[in-house]
């Protein structure tokens, strides 16, 4: 398993990590735990894009087949890495 040294910074007030780029996470969310070890365990949750609007066009009935398709499809695509300055 790689293991890579990264920083610990405040952010408001809550701390964040900087995650080099070979670890890179294709979603905005993830659920961290910690173990019996003591360590932190990160788990990377499924984007939800546009979730509610999927269903409220699902409900509607009359909308597109295709659309409500081109929706879904853009949902699980994964969003552009931000462009973050190095330290």
């Amino acid at each position: 398993m790689e293991t890579l040294p990264s920083r610990v910074f405040n952010n408001g007030n809550s701390q964040a990590v900087r995650i080099p780029a070979e670890f890179r996470l294709d979603t905005d969310r993830v659920t961290i735990t910690r173990n019996d070890a003591g360590d932190l365990v990160i788990h990377p949750l499924r984007m939800q894009r546009g979730t509610a609007l999927v269903q409220a066009l699902k409900a509607l009935g009359d909308v597109d087949d295709d659309f409500v398709a081109a929706l879904e499809s853009e949902q699980r695509a994964p969003l552009q890495a931000q462009e973050r300055e190095a330290l």
